[in-house]
């Protein structure tokens, strides 16, 4: 088998199609103080879901 028909694509280059990060994508997915807000949030729904789900 050959594997002439498969081309290596660099991440984040024209060809790969995917998005790059801006700067305040990268602050918020690097900030802590983000972090623990968005894991409060996530938190508290779940519990709500889990405490109807009980009723």
């Amino acid at each position: 088998m050959s594997a002439k028909h498969l081309q290596h694509i660099e991440p984040y280059s024209p060809q790969s199609g995917t998005m790059i990060p801006g700067g305040f994508v990268k602050f918020m997915r690097t900030c802590v103080i983000w972090q623990l807000i968005r894991f409060l949030i996530i938190n508290i729904r779940m519990t709500k879901l889990i405490l109807k789900s009980h009723h």
